[in-house]
């Protein structure tokens, strides 16, 4: 009886909670995005060992919590399924059961129902602990580079973009051997690191390429609407800014076509779905990425946004802005002179 109507209350609720979920768990995402996942050791239910540590850096993670008393995470097993069965070599799916009001039985029970193939992990609060598990399902993103890059509750687009974009190639600063290597900061006039990405659109970018000047727009595709307005905590001075510097920017690239151009959008409360959304609905032309890992924010030392970073032809740091103004397209200008 218990069980029938706290499946009741969640089929007549169904909308508020999806909202609830996803909000829940973001907050509870907010700052494990970009952070190192935990290198734990699991067991799934058939015995079998997988060590995430020894994942990382070969393929992205998928977890996803879930309950079998949970109707949304019924809802949503054909998407997990379906992720389970058309993944690559460059994803690993894990099935992680919250281990809450179920026991081995009911799993296992639940598995034979639903035909489920993928591994299946009976939690025992240790990793709902370290993923900070606050609702179910609750899906858990983690980057070829081993790092959290989305934390959500819905099987939706933003999810799905999530999953392709962690299976990436990692943007990675490393030594001559491919070995990660902690760089000191990049002054005026040095050198910038082996930084490469992929941008929205799958393209390869790469830092020290093309013999050509480069500009990098670091920006938050929140800026100017979460921080305008006249709410406790706005800074519409800030909103207008990142405003100007979107605009500025996009208007001077369409005017020197002979500049590279990359737009590095903060992780921070940000997917590669919201920066598509931020693209189509401001138009931005430049090719964006979204550095999920913080790689190119920690190597540029940026803290701020917007920040523009201005690179000469041979791939030396040349200037740095914070915010826009009249002298950057002379300073572009001089750039590109031969």
């Amino acid at each position: 009886m218990r069980t029938l109507l706290v499946w009741c209350f969640l089929l007549a609720c169904a909308p508020a909670w999806a909202q609830s979920g996803q909000q829940r768990a973001r907050a509870a995402g907010s700052d494990l995005v970009g952070t190192p996942a935990p290198r734990l050791v699991l067991k799934t239910i058939d015995g079998q060992t997988l060590d995430l540590g020894r994942l990382y850096g070969k393929q992205a993670v998928y977890l996803k919590f879930w309950a079998t008393w949970c109707v949304p995470c019924r809802e949503q097993m054909p998407h997990l399924e379906r992720t389970f069965e058309q993944a690559g070599p460059n994803l690993a799916v894990i099935a992680i059961n919250a281990g809450f009001d179920d026991t081995l039985a009911d799993v296992q029970r639940y598995r034979r129902e639903l035909g489920l193939k993928m591994p299946i992990v009976l939690d025992d609060g240790t990793l709902g602990q370290a993923f900070r598990l606050r609702v179910t399902p609750q899906h858990i993103v983690i980057g070829r580079d081993g790092r959290i890059q989305y934390v959500g509750h819905l099987a939706d687009a933003r999810l799905d973009a999530a999953l392709a974009a962690a299976q990436a190639p990692a943007a990675t600063v490393a030594d001559a051997k491919g070995a990660p290597v902690d760089l000191p900061p990049i002054g005026i006039g040095d050198r910038v690191p082996a930084l490469a990405a992929s941008t929205l659109d799958g393209a390869p970018f790469r830092l020290r390429d093309g013999g050509r000047p480069t500009v990098l727009a670091f920006l938050s595709p929140w800026c100017e609407t979460y921080l305008d307005g006249k709410r406790a905590g706005a800074r519409p001075a800030l909103a207008a800014s990142c405003r100007a510097a979107r605009e500025q920017v996009d208007a001077l690239a369409q005017r020197h076509p002979d500049v590279r151009w990359l737009g590095v959008a903060s992780g921070l409360w940000a997917t590669p779905g919201e920066l598509r959304e931020y693209r189509k609905a401001y138009g931005v032309t430049i090719p964006l990425t979204l550095d999920a890992a913080g790689t190119w924010f920690r190597a540029f030392r940026v803290m701020h946004v917007p920040t523009l970073l201005l690179i000469d032809r041979q791939g030396r740091l040349a200037r740095r802005l914070e915010g826009v103004g009249p002298q950057f397209e002379a300073e572009l200008k001089a750039l590109s002179a031969p």
